[in-house]
């Protein structure tokens, strides 16, 4: 069991690792380690299987795959709704503007008699007007 026992330093280098991820290791549980009478942390590599934490890394890889993937998607999303409020914007400027009924304009003004007998009616509102208040 001694001959497993490294110092902290020497764990980092035979594991391939910086010291301050051999130092998460042990704070995590995944190296046993003691502090020794000098003063130096000493780190136990018997039983340690560096393979258990490639999964990690394999996993990781993976997820930022598909945060890749997602980014182009929403990049693609976010064009499309461009290009969709520049051709909503162009057809919106073609809408011609809803003229009068030409019998109305050569009738000329309503005399005042008409206007006090007459019920009152509203306004017409264009279709445009109704559905964009």
């Amino acid at each position: 069991m001694q001959d497993n026992r490294v110092t902290l330093r020497e764990a980092a280098v035979r594991l391939g690792i910086s010291e301050g991820t051999v130092r998460k290791r042990i704070k995590r549980g995944r190296l046993e380690s003691e502090l020794g009478e000098d003063g130096r942390r000493y780190v136990y590599l018997n039983g340690y299987d560096p393979g258990a934490d490639a999964g990690a890394y394999t996993l990781t890889g993976d997820l930022r795959d598909q945060v890749a993937y997602l980014r182009g998607q929403l990049d693609a999303e976010r064009e499309a709704n461009r290009e969709n409020r520049r051709i909503i914007a162009a057809l919106t400027s073609r809408i011609p503007a809803l003229e009068a009924p030409q019998e109305a304009l050569d009738a000329g003004p309503p005399e005042e008699n008409d206007m006090l007998s007459a019920p009152q009616q509203p306004e017409p509102r264009s279709w445009w007007r109704r559905i964009f208040r």
